[in-house]
């Protein structure tokens, strides 16, 4: 093979990566193993279940179980604002980011209260399973690097 053909071929293969990692749905996640993606028919019922604005958080994969949703921050979801009531006893199996601001680019969360130790980020109009077997407790809006 020639050289540049060799190239390109090299160059086609690195493409073709690219564009299926791209084109596979879900989030940016603080863990490397790897999750199952969602079905375009889960993530349209993530889409209607999480209010626009708002993220989801969910006690089953592919956006099931139970939920608790926000449109603002929450520094401690056992004793803030709003409530979560199984955050302190079961773990989070998948979030959707319904967030609509141009200004912010995803939401952090956290297992500690007071946005510590922080699990993950996903970014708006995105949503999947995550890959951790924790709880959360809290969660902010970020317009920071959600990867």
């Amino acid at each position: 093979m020639r050289r540049a053909q060799r190239s390109f071929a090299l160059f086609g293969a690195a493409a073709a990566a690219t564009v299926a990692v791209l084109a596979t749905p879900g989030f940016a996640q603080a863990s490397t193993t790897a999750v199952p993606a969602v079905s375009k028919a889960d993530l349209a019922r993530a889409i209607t279940i999480c209010p626009s604005g708002n993220v989801c958080f969910f006690t089953g994969s592919n956006f099931s179980g139970q939920v608790c949703k926000w449109s603002d921050a929450d520094p401690d979801w056992q004793k803030g604002a709003i409530v979560c009531s199984w955050s302190a006893t079961t773990n989070v199996k998948s979030v959707y980011n319904a967030g609509t601001s141009t200004s912010l680019t995803g939401v952090v969360y956290y297992s500690g209260a007071d946005y510590t130790t922080r699990k993950g980020c996903t970014k708006q109009q995105q949503g999947g399973n995550l890959a951790g077997t924790y709880k959360l407790r809290s969660h902010e809006w970020t317009d920071g690097n959600c990867g």
